[in-house]
């Protein structure tokens, strides 16, 4: 089956432009300072203008206060707000009222036990993403983008009331036994692309959507 892509944490107009061009259903635009693939509200603003209607603009945030959320609204129009942190279901929730957008809540995952954390947000999200849980020794990890990959096998056969996206460590090599093992209808792809930590590749991005239109 075709599965919907997003590419998350670009940064430049050429990724974006291969993004968009290549048929990305999700562009992603990283709002978290410590990160490699960060934006300024300013630059998102630009980059957000080469992007057409249908292709859905997510903002990545982490833990976010409302006046960061507001004062990157007033500078770059987002269709999707993606809560990568700690966010609570009330704090979702309250975002969500706050800023009348949808919102995807990141779920992180290593072992089948860490699903149960999904279930507090079906009334309150429109949407859920599995990332990967870093391991506990890996002390410098970002809360996304850290090309860590999940054991598939504890989505397999799960279904969702909420539309559901699959990222962790995800590469062109691996996505088709991601899609095999889970059945997820998008993935979201970010180091996968990359040739260094926030540094997209147009090609891989091409590479990338071209073969998921294939799956």
């Amino acid at each position: 089956m075709s599965v919907d892509v997003k590419i998350c944490g670009i940064s430049t107009p050429k990724a974006m432009d291969a993004a968009v061009e290549a048929g990305a259903a999700f562009i992603g635009l990283n709002f978290y300072p410590p990160s490699p693939r960060a934006v300024t509200p300013e630059d998102a603003a630009a980059l957000a203008a080469r992007v057409p209607k249908g292709v859905i603009k997510t903002g990545l945030l982490v833990d976010a206060a409302d006046e960061t959320i507001a004062a990157i609204l007033a500078a770059a129009p987002l269709d999707l707000l993606q809560l990568h942190g700690s966010e609570t279901p009330e704090r979702t929730a309250a975002v969500k009222a706050r800023f009348g957008l949808p919102v995807m809540k990141v779920v992180k995952l290593r072992q089948a036990g860490d699903l149960e954390a999904a279930e507090p947000y079906l009334a309150v999200a429109d949407r859920l993403l599995f990332d990967a849980k870093p391991p506990a020794e890996m002390k410098e990890a970002l809360p996304g983008g850290n090309a860590l990959a999940f054991d598939w096998s504890i989505l397999k056969g799960r279904t969702w009331p909420l539309p559901w996206m699959l990222a962790g460590g995800l590469t062109v090599e691996n996505m088709a036994e991601a899609v095999a093992t889970t059945a997820a209808p998008a993935l979201d792809v970010a180091s996968g692309v990359e040739d260094a930590p926030g540094q997209k590749n147009p090609e891989k991005i091409r590479v990338f959507l071209t073969a998921a239109k294939a799956l």
